[in-house]
């Protein structure tokens, strides 16, 4: 490590579905943070290491900032303001095709309360604009806060991500490897597996049926050399959402196991059984002490 190595942590924050997981998914180079075009997707602060020869980003990927309407949703929009003030810098992410919302003007409303912490504005999804509209979002943008870079980029399509990494680690401030070259995320392989099997559940079902769900991975066994058991449950709030998730002789469920297990195979290097589960929690999300139980604990902030 040279002498000039520079390191920090750095918040991802925005409205729902402005490319947060994506862009942490890509520049780690594997998946850690689930992704779905679904709001509301991340619940927890997910940490993401990139580690290069002279720095060291560690990425905390937060829930996008929205109006709860329950326990758990004042949980994620707590979770995500709590990192303002504990980083070393801030990337401030829209989507270039959404442009300008009441839910951006929130957020900047919260961004005036950071301290030191440089703010990034970062336009993602430039590829679904035109030139002509990402320089007139930029203006408009620029009207509303004093952003120490804008940086337009697409994490999908891998433009200008490069450049954004650079123009960051220009900010950070001189600092240790926090982190072994080899590890990428801070989250145990059981937290992984089980946003694995929430992920495939918000890709599959429609309506309430994604954001009433936690998954609980149960036990993990190791059977033999090549073959890992893994069970899971899914929690859900009415037996009609269960009948749902379950499908017509299993069908839904099966197709679940099926998309997450590949997830997991690959995550983990090995062969993986899988056996899920669903089961009723009436009301969990505005239980505090169901919440508590699944790790959303708002005590912590």
């Amino acid at each position: 490590m040279t002498q000039d190595h520079k390191s920090g942590f750095i918040s991802i924050i925005g409205r729902p579905n402005v490319g947060k997981s994506t862009f942490l998914n890509h520049v780690i180079g594997q998946k850690v943070a689930i992704m779905s075009d679904k709001p509301q997707t991340t619940r927890n602060k997910i940490q993401g290491v990139v580690t290069q020869t002279d720095a060291q980003f560690v990425f905390i990927d937060t829930p996008g900032i929205h109006k709860p309407k329950h326990q758990l949703g004042d949980f994620m929009v707590k979770t995500a303001q709590s990192t303002l003030n504990e980083v070393d810098a801030v990337l401030f992410m829209i989507n270039a095709a959404e442009g300008y919302g009441k839910g951006d003007q929130f957020i900047i409303d919260r961004l005036q309360n950071v301290n030191n912490s440089p703010v990034f504005l970062i336009i993602n999804k430039i590829d679904l604009v035109t030139p002509e509209q990402l320089f007139s979002l930029i203006e408009q943008y620029k009207d509303k806060y004093d952003f120490a870079e804008v940086v337009p980029i697409s994490a999908k399509e891998d433009n200008n991500v490069n450049h954004l990494l650079e123009v960051l680690k220009a900010y950070l401030p001189s600092g240790p490897q926090y982190y072994p070259v080899d590890q990428v995320t801070d989250h145990p392989e059981r937290f992984i597996m089980s946003e694995m099997i929430r992920e495939k559940v918000l890709e599959l079902t429609q309506e309430e049926i994604p954001h009433s769900i936690a998954v609980v991975i149960e036990t993990i066994e190791k059977k033999h050399s090549d073959l890992v058991h893994i069970h899971a449950v899914i929690l859900t709030e009415r037996k009609s959402q269960k009948g749902i998730l379950i499908g017509k002789q299993g069908s839904m469920l099966k197709n679940i196991g099926k998309k997450a297990r590949a997830d997991i195979e690959t995550l983990l290097g090995t062969k993986v059984y899988l056996e899920l589960w669903v089961k009723v929690q009436k009301d969990w999300r505005n239980k505090q002490s169901q919440l508590r139980s699944l790790g959303y604990d708002n005590d912590t902030y």
